[in-house]
């Protein structure tokens, strides 16, 4: 039988299933409508007959009023329209752990209908019983929307579920971590928990409540509308935790973590509207290794302990950032993350500095000249002919402004302006690995004007010298496939496999590969004037 909640009678009246809710119903969580909100007040309201409760939804859009009623106040809300009365008939206050436990597990076991009030659970992503499993064998338990408010079960836990490893028990009706740890503190094995869309109101003291979450390495808070003081206040519970997961919540303004989260390796702050200029309060966790920081409103990023073209302190571990789907405008943005020492995969699409670029390519290259340890840009592996790439095109784009600061092809009289070197931080060091830019690769082009982005170039097929060489004009944005047509048309190979690459005057003695059909001549830097070496099997 499920756990009998204790009821509530009004004063004088008889008690029935419209009256009836738990003693402790304040705080508590209820679902209602398929909604779910949090009681802020039981009684009676003005003009009106019968008990009431007064409830603030999660969804503020669900609700009427801040919990007024023709003048009296009767609870507040965090929005102006988060409340409305209801009902106790049409409230569910839930149901206890174990009870959730066997209607989900027991039950499916036994090929019954599994609902809770009235709707049907499913069951997505976790282990399903056998009828020779049992639930005491179990080390993964989905309890998602299962209207739990907690447990009133003593040790029966630990004895039903004793090495439960991974527990989900997001979108229940969870509403304080004192609730939560009555029920992990007896899985002991505990390693991943989600709990998504509760609402868990912080402990007065959490050290208290260390001990119901002692090996806890993962842990899925999305959605629980909490704050980053509050999650440094939850923090010493937790202090195992490795990866943390807080999408969707109220964390604006960031704080420095003192003596707690420093095992972090995983951090997911997406979907948050974060303040900027506090981001560097969390670059001193030692271990964390990737931060998801998607759609977050950042506009700047910097790291002030370091000048450009040095490594900051900060973030020392870190190698994965998201920073898709911002507010960043600036390329001097993307210089500053030059500085992070560990860095090697950067998320950045669907931001002004990538959209305001004509082509999508060119946005590439400048993000891989600019950052030169990444080995990915957004899920695409960056290959050592991509960065010569982007780091040669980078080269010539920017070295007029590079000799209108003061730069010049004599290292000694090679003097840019502070302005220039803030601007383009690594264009030093691309020179000392390339060379200065010739003088005659640095003429402006005409946006647009099709005669100057034409390329002159010498194919040559050095395995079958009785081949002439065949010159031809292409436009620098054709994509090598369109090349390979072409030759295939040209050098009569219908069945050939061609293999492509070019040499030029500025590196003697080099061979570039062309190895990549869906990139640009451009993309390879091929320039007016090079040789094009053909080969096939």
């Amino acid at each position: 039988m499920p756990y009998e909640l204790p009821m509530r009678v009004r004063d004088g009246e008889q008690s029935t299933m419209e009256d009836a809710v738990p003693v402790d119903a304040v705080g508590r969580r209820i679902v209602c409508d398929e909604e779910r909100a949090t009681v802020r007040y039981v009684g009676t309201v003005t003009a009106t007959k019968g008990m009431w409760l007064g409830v603030e939804w999660d969804n503020p859009e669900r609700g009427k009023h801040d919990g007024s009623h023709q003048g009296v106040g009767y609870f507040t809300c965090r929005h102006p329209t988060g409340g409305s009365f209801v009902r106790p008939k049409k409230a569910s206050f839930g149901v206890d752990y174990l009870t959730a436990l066997r209607l989900r597990y027991e039950k499916e076991r036994e090929g019954e209908e599994i609902t809770i009030s009235s709707r049907t659970l499913e069951m997505v992503g976790f282990q399903k019983l056998t009828k020779e499993q049992r639930v005491e064998n179990l080390k993964e338990v989905a309890l998602r929307h299962c209207e739990i408010w907690g447990t009133a079960s003593g040790t029966e836990i630990r004895k039903t579920t004793p090495d439960v490893e991974l527990l989900d028990l997001s979108q229940n009706l969870l509403s304080s971590w004192e609730a939560l740890a009555a029920i992990t503190e007896q899985l002991k094995e505990l390693r991943t928990l989600q709990l998504g869309y509760n609402r868990l109101t912080v402990p007065s003291d959490s050290s208290t409540l260390t001990h119901a979450f002692p090996n806890l390495r993962v842990l899925a808070l999305a959605g629980c509308a909490v704050t980053w003081p509050e999650v440094l206040q939850c923090a010493c519970m937790w202090p195992r935790v490795e990866e943390l997961y807080l999408s969707e919540n109220n964390i604006t303004e960031l704080q420095r973590p003192v003596d707690v989260l420093q095992s972090l390796t995983h951090l997911d702050l997406s979907n948050n509207s974060i303040t900027s200029e506090t981001l560097t309060e969390i670059g001193h966790l030692p271990r964390l290794v990737t931060l998801n920081l998607t759609n977050t409103g950042l506009t700047v990023i910097e790291f002030n302990d370091v000048p450009p073209g040095s490594k900051t302190a900060m973030f020392p571990a870190l190698q994965k950032l998201s920073l898709m789907d911002n507010k960043i405008a600036e390329w001097r943005v993307v210089n500053e993350l030059e500085k992070l020492a560990s860095l090697v995969h950067l998320i950045l699409q669907r931001n002004p500095v990538m959209d305001g670029e004509r082509n999508p390519q060119t946005a590439r290259q400048l993000v891989i000249a600019r950052v030169g340890q990444l080995l990915q840009l957004t899920g695409s592996e960056i290959h050592s002919t991509d960065r010569r790439g982007a780091e040669l095109d980078y080269i010539k784009t920017f070295g007029m402004q590079w000799l209108a600061s003061g730069g010049h092809w004599e290292p000694e009289k090679n003097r840019p302006s502070a302005d220039f070197t803030t601007q383009h931080p690594r264009y030093l060091t691309l020179i000392q690995k390339y060379g200065a830019p010739e003088e005659s690769e640095l003429k402006p082009e005409i946006p647009f004007a099709l005669k100057n982005q034409l390329l002159t170039l010498t194919f040559v097929c050095p395995d079958d010298m009785d081949r002439k060489p065949i010159q031809k004009k292409l436009p620098c944005s054709m994509v090598v496939q369109k090349v390979k047509g072409l030759l295939h048309r040209l050098l009569k190979l219908p069945g050939a496999e061609l293999r492509l690459s070019y040499t030029c005057s500025r590196m003697e003695g080099i061979e570039i590969e062309i190895d990549n059909d869906l990139k640009t001549m451009q993309f390879y830097s091929v320039e007016d004037g090079d040789s094009v070496l053909v080969r096939w099997s």
